[in-house]
């Protein structure tokens, strides 16, 4: 598998690091990224630039795509320079973006109009997971494109789940999206009401950190309390648009999401804090307010 000419288009933080994975893994590797000195590590590393996303998929068997939102996606895909220009039959398109299901669904049409196939296949995990190897990969689309890519998949996350038709990964994606945001707002209420209550907040975080209520999000996530990392993870805008695409599949399917709704509105409050450039795990700050605790 190799032998085979990889694209990326897309490479901020978890893309870059990405293609990073693969390049390591011995593939040749052709990406693109809107600004270009952010990829300068990359193709010191031996990444290959292209001039545009139809540049990296004329130059490539797979292409994978990881931006922002559906915006970033359809900038990418349509237009003179998108890379659905450089399609064509047998080639594969992964899309590792969260976005909308319907969106998704539209542009594997379109996809499938030029010949070639797409696959949505976001994953689980940060930049440290990414780092130590240990993502999980969700992926939607034709179950025969799926298994001809998976070897490469599996160099990227060594758990992939296909889950079924066009859609149902990013679907998946947002589920597991709207648990990350619910789970660290209610470490965070714990965590002052242990502390207002006389408990000092580093013994409280411990304590609730080798509890049961530990999942790995929260381990690597909830120390945010007490030391921000230098460049968020995953930012406040970017985890409220998570959410949003979650309330939204949530009216469509009439399904309830309470603790959603609630852990949305502690993100619009961060963001009328002016904290929307950190990481998610900032609402400590909006509840340790609302407790009349220090931050």
């Amino acid at each position: 598998m190799a032998a085979l000419a990889l694209g990326y288009v897309g490479l901020g933080a978890m893309g870059g690091r990405v293609v990073k994975r693969l390049l390591d893994a011995g593939y040749t590797v052709t990406g693109y990224n809107r600004t270009r000195s952010k990829a300068q590590w990359l193709i010191d590393a031996g990444m290959r630039w292209a001039d545009s996303p139809r540049e990296v998929a004329e130059a490539s068997d797979i292409i994978f795509t990881m931006v922002t939102n559906t915006a970033a996606l359809e900038a990418v895909v349509k237009g003179d320079s998108g890379l659905l220009n450089g399609l064509g039959a047998g080639q594969v398109y992964v899309d590792m973006s969260t976005v909308s299901p319907a969106k998704s669904r539209e542009i594997a049409n379109m996809v499938q109009q030029r010949g070639a196939q797409m696959l949505d296949a976001p994953v689980s995990g940060s930049v440290v997971t990414l780092e130590q190897g240990q993502l999980s990969m969700m992926v939607g689309g034709e179950r025969e494109s799926f298994d001809r890519v998976l070897p490469v998949l599996r160099d990227i996350a060594p758990r992939v789940n296909y889950v079924g038709e066009h859609g149902l990964a990013v679907l998946m994606k947002i589920a597991v999206n709207l648990n990350l945001q619910v789970q660290i707002t209610a470490l965070y209420e714990a965590l002052f009401l242990a502390e207002k209550g006389g408990i000092p907040r580093e013994t409280a975080l411990q304590v609730l950190l080798d509890s049961v209520i530990a999942s790995p999000s929260l381990k690597y996530r909830a120390p945010f309390v007490l030391k921000e990392p230098e460049e968020a993870w995953f930012n406040v805008n970017m985890m409220q648009k998570d959410m949003v695409l979650a309330l939204e599949m949530g009216r469509e399917l009439n399904v309830p999401l309470p603790t959603t709704s609630v852990s949305n509105e502690l993100l619009s409050a961060a963001r009328a804090q002016g904290l929307e450039q950190h990481d998610f795990a900032i609402v400590y700050k909006v509840i340790a307010r609302m407790a009349g605790l220090s931050e």
